[in-house]
């Protein structure tokens, strides 16, 4: 998938805050991060709306497709 998930930072990085998290860091602000979104497996991925509240999160190797409509969600 890192491909996949590189090949959407290029193409959305200019309108959208976009985040990598390494689950397995030790980092607390990583930990945090993963606790407050629940992320339990890899990949998984979130989709914050700029108001701060959750609009989706998928779970699993997905077809870019997918990834791309929930960045079609986002308010």
């Amino acid at each position: 998938m890192r491909p996949v998930v590189d090949g959407l930072v290029k193409r959305y990085s200019d309108r959208y805050d976009i985040r990598i998290l390494n689950t397995s860091s030790r980092d607390p602000k990583m930990m945090t991060l993963a606790q407050t979104y629940r992320i339990q497996y890899v990949p998984s991925f979130v989709f914050v709306n700029s108001d701060g509240s959750l609009s989706n999160s998928v779970v699993g190797a997905v077809p870019v497709s997918q990834l791309e409509k929930e960045f079609a969600k986002l308010t």
